[in-house]
Protein backbone atom coordinates (compact mmCIF):
# COMPACT_ATOMS: atom_id res chain seq x y z
CA UNK A 1 0.00 0.00 0.00
CA UNK A 2 1.14 3.22 -0.25
CA UNK A 3 1.29 6.52 2.10
CA UNK A 4 -1.57 9.23 2.86
CA UNK A 5 0.41 11.55 0.98
CA UNK A 6 1.12 9.53 -1.92
CA UNK A 7 -2.46 7.77 -2.43
CA UNK A 8 -3.74 11.23 -2.38
CA UNK A 9 -1.44 12.61 -4.96
CA UNK A 10 -2.50 9.80 -7.13
CA UNK A 11 -6.18 10.38 -6.82
CA UNK A 12 -5.51 14.13 -7.40
CA UNK A 13 -4.20 13.21 -10.77
CA UNK A 14 -6.48 11.28 -12.67
CA UNK A 15 -9.29 13.84 -10.84
CA UNK A 16 -7.28 16.66 -11.77
CA UNK A 17 -6.85 16.16 -15.59
CA UNK A 18 -9.91 14.79 -15.97
CA UNK A 19 -11.42 18.21 -14.78
CA UNK A 20 -8.91 20.19 -16.79
CA UNK A 21 -9.19 18.38 -19.96
CA UNK A 22 -12.38 19.55 -21.33
CA UNK A 23 -11.06 23.50 -21.25
CA UNK A 24 -8.35 22.29 -23.40
CA UNK A 25 -9.95 19.68 -26.04
CA UNK A 26 -13.49 20.32 -25.44
CA UNK A 27 -16.20 22.67 -27.73
CA UNK A 28 -18.32 21.10 -30.53
CA UNK A 29 -22.16 20.22 -29.68
CA UNK A 30 -23.45 20.83 -26.27
CA UNK A 31 -24.30 17.76 -24.20
CA UNK A 32 -28.01 19.08 -23.60
CA UNK A 33 -28.04 19.76 -26.98
CA UNK A 34 -29.69 23.10 -25.81
CA UNK A 35 -32.52 21.49 -24.72
CA UNK A 36 -34.08 22.76 -20.87
CA UNK A 37 -36.48 21.44 -18.08
CA UNK A 38 -39.42 22.57 -16.80
CA UNK A 39 -37.97 25.33 -15.10
CA UNK A 40 -36.99 27.43 -18.07
CA UNK A 41 -32.95 26.73 -17.57
CA UNK A 42 -30.61 24.86 -19.81
CA UNK A 43 -29.74 20.80 -18.04
CA UNK A 44 -25.97 21.51 -18.21
CA UNK A 45 -25.31 24.43 -20.15
CA UNK A 46 -23.56 25.83 -23.12
CA UNK A 47 -20.00 25.34 -21.38
CA UNK A 48 -20.70 21.57 -20.80
CA UNK A 49 -19.94 19.54 -24.35
CA UNK A 50 -19.80 15.83 -26.02
CA UNK A 51 -16.24 16.12 -27.01
CA UNK A 52 -15.13 17.77 -23.08
CA UNK A 53 -16.89 14.94 -21.50
CA UNK A 54 -14.96 11.96 -23.55
CA UNK A 55 -11.38 14.31 -23.37
CA UNK A 56 -12.08 14.49 -19.43
CA UNK A 57 -12.97 10.41 -19.27
CA UNK A 58 -9.78 9.75 -21.95
CA UNK A 59 -7.45 11.98 -20.19
CA UNK A 60 -7.64 11.36 -17.05
CA UNK A 61 -7.90 7.66 -17.19
CA UNK A 62 -4.46 7.87 -19.51
CA UNK A 63 -3.17 9.81 -16.38
CA UNK A 64 -4.36 6.26 -13.94
CA UNK A 65 -2.93 4.17 -16.52
CA UNK A 66 0.56 5.93 -16.04
CA UNK A 67 0.14 6.08 -12.41
CA UNK A 68 -0.66 2.06 -12.32
CA UNK A 69 3.13 2.28 -12.48
CA UNK A 70 2.93 2.80 -8.25
CA UNK A 71 -0.11 1.17 -8.04
CA UNK A 72 -1.49 -1.33 -9.65
CA UNK A 73 -5.37 0.09 -8.61
CA UNK A 74 -5.19 2.88 -11.11
CA UNK A 75 -5.63 0.92 -13.93
CA UNK A 76 -9.37 0.66 -13.55
CA UNK A 77 -9.31 3.46 -10.75
CA UNK A 78 -8.11 6.03 -12.69
CA UNK A 79 -10.88 5.51 -15.11
CA UNK A 80 -13.73 5.61 -12.57
CA UNK A 81 -11.93 8.56 -10.89
CA UNK A 82 -11.77 10.24 -14.44
CA UNK A 83 -15.81 9.14 -14.64
CA UNK A 84 -16.54 10.05 -11.56
CA UNK A 85 -14.80 13.58 -11.59
CA UNK A 86 -16.56 14.06 -15.28
CA UNK A 87 -19.83 13.67 -13.67
CA UNK A 88 -19.59 15.53 -10.41
CA UNK A 89 -18.62 18.43 -12.44
CA UNK A 90 -21.75 17.91 -14.61
CA UNK A 91 -23.81 17.58 -11.43
CA UNK A 92 -22.09 21.00 -10.05
CA UNK A 93 -23.93 22.45 -13.91
CA UNK A 94 -26.72 20.75 -13.07
CA UNK A 95 -27.10 22.26 -9.46
CA UNK A 96 -26.22 25.82 -10.60
CA UNK A 97 -28.82 25.92 -13.84
CA UNK A 98 -31.20 25.13 -11.23
CA UNK A 99 -29.74 28.10 -8.91
CA UNK A 100 -29.63 30.21 -12.01
CA UNK A 101 -26.21 30.72 -12.45
CA UNK A 102 -24.55 31.39 -15.70
CA UNK A 103 -22.45 29.13 -17.40
CA UNK A 104 -19.38 30.27 -16.41
CA UNK A 105 -20.42 32.14 -13.72
CA UNK A 106 -18.56 31.64 -9.86
CA UNK A 107 -19.86 29.37 -7.10
CA UNK A 108 -17.73 29.34 -4.90
CA UNK A 109 -16.75 26.21 -3.07
CA UNK A 110 -19.15 23.90 -5.57
CA UNK A 111 -16.48 24.59 -8.44
CA UNK A 112 -13.93 23.69 -6.36
CA UNK A 113 -15.06 19.91 -5.51
CA UNK A 114 -17.97 18.60 -7.10
CA UNK A 115 -15.52 17.18 -9.19
CA UNK A 116 -13.41 15.79 -6.40
CA UNK A 117 -16.78 14.56 -4.70
CA UNK A 118 -17.42 12.70 -8.19
CA UNK A 119 -14.31 10.65 -8.22
CA UNK A 120 -14.21 10.16 -4.72
CA UNK A 121 -17.63 8.63 -5.28
CA UNK A 122 -17.19 6.19 -7.78
CA UNK A 123 -13.40 5.49 -7.66
CA UNK A 124 -13.31 4.72 -3.85
CA UNK A 125 -14.47 1.00 -4.84
CA UNK A 126 -11.38 0.76 -6.67
CA UNK A 127 -8.77 2.93 -4.87
CA UNK A 128 -9.92 3.79 -1.62
CA UNK A 129 -8.14 6.55 0.02
CA UNK A 130 -7.45 7.18 3.95
CA UNK A 131 -10.01 9.96 5.49
CA UNK A 132 -6.99 12.22 6.23
CA UNK A 133 -5.46 11.74 2.36
CA UNK A 134 -9.66 13.05 1.21
CA UNK A 135 -9.19 15.75 3.81
CA UNK A 136 -5.60 16.52 2.28
CA UNK A 137 -7.54 16.69 -1.31
CA UNK A 138 -10.34 18.77 0.14
CA UNK A 139 -7.97 21.60 1.04
CA UNK A 140 -5.62 21.30 -1.03
CA UNK A 141 -7.95 21.85 -4.00
CA UNK A 142 -9.83 25.24 -3.87
CA UNK A 143 -6.46 27.43 -3.83
CA UNK A 144 -4.86 25.05 -6.67
CA UNK A 145 -8.20 24.81 -8.42
CA UNK A 146 -8.26 29.07 -8.13
CA UNK A 147 -4.30 29.49 -9.34
CA UNK A 148 -4.80 26.96 -12.57
CA UNK A 149 -8.14 28.57 -13.57
CA UNK A 150 -6.39 32.29 -12.92
CA UNK A 151 -3.51 31.10 -14.94
CA UNK A 152 -5.16 29.51 -17.66
CA UNK A 153 -7.13 32.95 -17.99
CA UNK A 154 -3.72 34.95 -17.86
CA UNK A 155 -2.97 32.87 -20.89
CA UNK A 156 -5.94 33.03 -22.81
CA UNK A 157 -7.24 29.59 -22.34
CA UNK A 158 -10.28 30.50 -20.10
CA UNK A 159 -12.49 33.59 -20.51
CA UNK A 160 -12.89 34.21 -16.78
CA UNK A 161 -10.70 34.18 -13.89
CA UNK A 162 -12.51 31.63 -11.53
Amino acid sequence: MVGLLTSALLFIGPSYVANAAPLLFGGGPTLDGGRKLSDGQPIFGSHKTIRGVFAGIVAGTIVGWGEALVDPRLVVGGFMISLGAVLGDLLGAFIKRRLRVEPGRAFPVLDQLDFIVGGLVLGYLFFPIEPISVLLVVLVTPPVHLATNYGAYRLGIKKTQW
